[in-house]
C-alpha cells in the first residue's frame, strides 16, 4: 500500500467525508466489474456496489493494513455478490432452474442480462455465452476464474481475496477451465460448422 493510499485510508477512518468520497471514486469501477461478473444484473449489481461502500464506511475502522486494501474490498464485494445470489436464487429457484434447463432437462445456455465493462461490443455474443456458462460452475470456480481472467490478479491475490491457499486457488483455476472447455465444446463447435457452411 503506497503512502498516499494509507493516508486516503486513514482520512475516511477519521471519518472525513472528502476522502470517503475519494475513495469510492478510485475504486468504484474495480467494485462493480467484480460485482457484475458474478451476478451479471446491471441494475443488482449497482446496488451490492452500493451497498459494499456502506459496509466499507461502517468497518473501514477495523482495516489494520494487513493486507492490501484492494484485497479487503474485494473480499467484501464478493461476500455481498454471492450472499445476493444466494437470496436470489432462494426466491426463484423454480424460475433459476428453468433458465438453466429446458424442458428435456439438458443444460441450455441463456444470454447474461447484463453488459461487462470490459467486454468489447464486437465480443457481446461470445461473452454471453461465456458469462452464461461460467455461472453454471461451481461457486469457488467461479470466483477464481472471475478474479483471474476478468479482473487480473495474479493467484496470490486471488488465494488472498478468497481466503485460500495459492495451491487451491491453481487447482480452483484448473478445474473451472475444465468444466468451461466441456460446457463450450458445442458451442464452439456448432461455431466452427457455422463458419464453415459461410465459406461454403
Amino acid at each position: 500500500m503506497n503512502q498516499s493510499e494509507e493516508d486516503l485510508i486513514k482520512s475516511v477512518q477519521r471519518s472525513e467525508q472528502q476522502a470517503f468520497a475519494a475513495m469510492v471514486s478510485m475504486y468504484q469501477d474495480m467494485v462493480y466489474n467484480t460485482i457484475i461478473s458474478i451476478v451479471q444484473n446491471d441494475n443488482d449489481a449497482e446496488d451490492i456496489t452500493q451497498e459494499v461502500f456502506v459496509q466499507v464506511y461502517q468497518s473501514v475502522a477495523r482495516f489494520k493494513g494487513e493486507s492490501k486494501f484492494s484485497t479487503w474490498l474485494y473480499r467484501i464485494a464478493i461476500t455481498k455478490a454471492l450472499d445476493h445470489e444466494k437470496k436470489r436464487k432462494r426466491k426463484k429457484r423454480f424460475a433459476f432452474i428453468q433458465q438453466l434447463f429446458g424442458e428435456n432437462g439438458e443444460a441450455r445456455f441463456t444470454p447474461a442480462e447484463f453488459n461487462h465493462p470490459g467486454v468489447k461490443l464486437e465480443n457481446k455474443e461470445d461473452a454471453a455465452i461465456l458469462f452464461a456458462a461460467l455461472k453454471q460452475l461451481p461457486e469457488n470456480q467461479r470466483i477464481a476464474f472471475t478474479l483471474s481472467k476478468i479482473e487480473g490478479l495474479d493467484n496470490q491475490e486471488i488465494a488472498a481475496a478468497m481466503n485460500t491457499s495459492f495451491y487451491a486457488v491453481e487447482s480452483l483455476l484448473a478445474r473451472a477451465k475444465a468444466n468451461l472447455k466441456k460446457k463450450l465444446i458445442n458451442y464452439l463447435q456448432y461455431s466452427a460448422k457455422d463458419s464453415s457452411h459461410e465459406k461454403g
